[in-house]
């Protein structure tokens, strides 16, 4: 029996690795995570699974449970927001506090979750976050993979293509800036969760672009998620300087918005990420587009419950 600590294990990656993990009986799962509300939809899915609801950015009692654990998976972070504070919080001070109880409980592996963002030319919160989180898994002296998704998708989803997704079944229109024609290559959290898994019982070290293996245009990935799904929304295209001014507007109205200007200005620079054969690195398979995508928004349980913000 090993156990597995999941920090951020009530967020998207989070609960997909314990909805994928739970059933196999070499594995001790413990989730640790600070929002509330998601702690209770966590809890309401796998009630077999030890669940500790603690702000890792504060030291605690939370550390305790890393005694006699075979894994850290840190995979904490701060997506979106309008704050700096909250940033440095979730994607620095957490991971500090996290590597140092790990070294203070002899835990024998770590897996870092970093981001495709250290490779992009954004500067924002985010990516200032999280380069810095992945000098501090570069610094650390455990044996230690750290991987570097794009943009996820996937059961649980609560910010990025799942907000999208629910957005064509509210509103008439669905907007696209520009002529939406920015490449994307989507990671399907499914396949990021073999990774995960394959590195743990591999060993693996060293650090891995992890990266959609099919590149599509942002256009092009709405449009066959609208077909996917057949909501309500028509697709329509406005100006760039239109949807920036609508979501500056938002972002006056609710203070956690689920899309923000700087996340826009992110979307449109034209760039792609490093592609590697993560398939053969891991010896896993990579799922289609599609497949992904309907199996994700055409499940029959998962694709209905939402995370908070």
């Amino acid at each position: 029996m090993r156990k597995i600590i999941i920090t951020g294990a009530a967020g998207l990656v989070g609960q997909n690795l314990v909805a994928r993990l739970k059933a196999r009986p070499d594995f001790e799962l413990v989730g640790i995570d600070k929002y509330a509300a998601n702690v209770a939809l966590f809890r309401e899915a796998h009630p077999d699974v030890t669940m500790i609801e603690a702000d890792l950015a504060v030291p605690g009692a939370w550390a305790e449970c890393f005694a006699g654990a075979d894994t850290v998976v840190v995979n904490q972070a701060q997506i979106g927001g309008l704050f700096l504070d909250e940033f440095v919080a979730n994607n620095i001070t957490a991971t500090e506090h996290i590597l140092a109880a790990a070294h203070a409980y002899a835990v024998p592996y770590v897996v870092g979750i970093s981001s495709s963002v250290v490779n992009s030319s954004a500067d924002d919160f985010y990516t200032r976050t999280k380069t810095a989180q992945e000098k501090l898994f570069d610094a650390c002296a455990i044996p230690h993979v750290t991987l570097r998704p794009t943009l996820m998708f996937g059961w649980f989803d609560r910010k990025h293509l799942g907000w999208l997704r629910r957005f064509m079944d509210k509103a008439p229109v669905f907007p696209i800036p520009a002529d939406g024609n920015f490449t994307r290559q989507p990671l399907y959290v499914g396949d990021l969760v073999s990774i995960i898994v394959a590195a743990i019982e591999q060993r693996k070290t060293g650090t891995f672009d992890i990266s959609g293996l099919e590149k599509i245009s942002y256009g092009g990935l709405i449009a066959m998620i609208h077909d996917i799904v057949r909501p309500r929304a028509k697709i329509v295209h406005i100006p760039y300087s239109l949807f920036w001014a609508l979501l500056w507007v938002y972002a006056r109205v609710d203070k956690k918005p689920p899309f923000t200007t700087g996340q826009l200005e992110a979307l449109v620079i034209p760039e792609t990420f490093p592609v590697i054969d993560w398939p053969g690195e891991f010896g896993v398979a990579s799922t289609p587009l599609r497949q992904a995508l309907s199996e994700t928004y055409l499940h029959p349980d998962h694709s209905k419950i939402v995370l908070s913000f």
